[in-house]
């Protein structure tokens, strides 16, 4: 009997974690880089832990891009991400809607500093050049020479889908890091990364999951009272 309690339970309780991840999904569909949330299968969650029957990862798959023709918006065309630095250390992102803050540094919507391979980068303008590879350069004054700023520091994880959010489009940083080799990165001044999420596929999940959940409910409701029949007819 607590068997079967406890298998519906934890269904019950997978798909309340979907629909959490289906919500999520759906308020960022317009979140450059941002990608949707998947609740494990309820199988899975059964075999990964019995207090927490869903757990998360994320699609890892890139979005489709769009130009934006602004000179600080940058989309990794292939797999990576951008260094950031926190008020908590070291963080990670796909966003590239950068922007120039007061002090002249290249930094996130968020208002923190993007890193290149030396650092912090400062920019005399807010019309740099950024190649393929992320190398930036710049001409400080109409007429000079365009000299080198830096480059973009990219890196990749070998299981990006299991890295854990932090919020503000940004992730914890993961096991297996690794800096990116020159010609590695696939990056795009002028544009950025679409969120990978389909609406319509996410808006049929939460009618699927709604209904599953219903029907798990009523399960549950109508062995609760079996049981309690059963118990009336052996005490009478």
């Amino acid at each position: 009997m607590e068997q079967v309690f406890a298998l519906t339970l934890s269904s019950l309780q997978t798909d309340i974690k979907r629909l959490d991840n289906i919500a999520l999904n759906l308020a960022n569909v317009q979140t450059p880089g941002y990608k949707r949330q998947i609740a494990q299968p309820f199988a899975d969650a059964l075999q990964a832990a019995q207090g927490d029957a869903a757990q998360a990862a994320s699609d890892a798959r890139p979005g489709s891009l769009k130009m934006t023709g602004q000179a600080l918006d940058v989309a990794l065309a292939g797999e990576g991400y951008f260094e950031v630095l926190t008020d908590s250390g070291p963080a990670y992102t796909r966003a590239g809607n950068f922007s120039v803050d007061a002090t002249g540094r290249l930094v996130t919507a968020q208002g923190y500093p993007v890193m290149g391979r030396n650092g912090d980068i400062r920019l005399a303008t807010r019309t740099p050049t950024i190649d393929a590879n992320g190398r930036i350069t710049e001409v400080a004054e109409p007429g000079g020479e365009a000299r080198l700023v830096d480059q973009l520091k990219v890196v990749r994880f070998a299981k990006p889908q299991s890295l854990r959010r932090l919020g503000d489009s940004l992730l914890a940083p993961g096991d297996e890091m690794t800096v990116m080799n020159e010609g590695e990165p696939q990056l795009r001044q002028g544009a950025l990364e679409n969120a990978n999420v389909n609406s319509t596929r996410e808006m049929v999940d939460l009618i699927q999951t709604m209904r599953h959940f219903e029907s798990m409910h009523r399960a549950l409701q109508g062995y609760d009272d079996m049981v309690g029949t059963a118990i009336r007819k052996l005490t009478e």
